[in-house]
């Protein structure tokens, strides 16, 4: 059991029997008359979102999850099946993805997240390169501050880059913001 004070963005808590991770967490009050905290949280199992306020000496308990290396191996409408090293094949709804199908290849590694032995997500690596397949080309003159373009990555998904970028550049992305990191080689 951990105090609400304890509990950080990314722990998986139970509220009312369910799982939630914590997504963001906003602390409001004093020392005084006590600090409450606002979480932003998703359902684990419905990824349906919720918001609420709970007391500093409120308790939760923490869950820990279950995490296996594997890579993804093909998509069986509407699951997507990854395989880990011993060939145990896992399947995840679509649903539950999130932001990991805008970059999800064949034969990716990735985490597959486990509660009570069922697959519910899919965990990226922190950063992936891809190749731009489309991007338009730079507006001459065009330098004030910080100018961003989108550009198309291999799995069809947009993200905006810096003007530098051409078709063909193999690009570093932030799989947690979606953003563009840097040219990678």
């Amino acid at each position: 059991m951990k105090f609400a004070k304890e509990v950080r963005v990314g722990n998986i808590i139970m509220v009312e029997g369910k799982p939630f991770i914590v997504l963001r967490s906003d602390v409001n009050g004093s020392s005084r008359t006590g600090f409450t905290y606002k979480w932003k949280m998703k359902n684990l199992l419905t990824s349906a979102p919720l918001e609420s306020v709970f007391r500093g000496d409120d308790k939760f308990d923490v869950v820990v999850l279950d995490k296996k290396e594997a890579t993804y191996s093909y998509f069986a409408d509407p699951l997507y099946v990854f395989m880990d090293a011993d060939y145990n094949q896992y399947e995840v709804e679509g649903e539950n993805m999130g932001d990991a199908l805008n970059y999800l290849e064949d034969g990716m590694a990735c985490e597959v997240v486990f509660y009570d032995g069922k697959p519910i997500s899919v965990e990226l690596p922190t950063t992936i390169v891809r190749e731009v397949t489309y991007t338009e080309p730079a507006v001459k003159g065009d330098t004030s501050g910080k100018v961003l373009k989108p550009a198309k990555i291999s799995t069809g998904f947009e993200i905006p880059v810096p003007l530098f970028v051409e078709i063909g550049d193999k690009i570093e992305i932030d799989t947690r913001t979606g953003e563009y990191k840097s040219r990678s080689k």
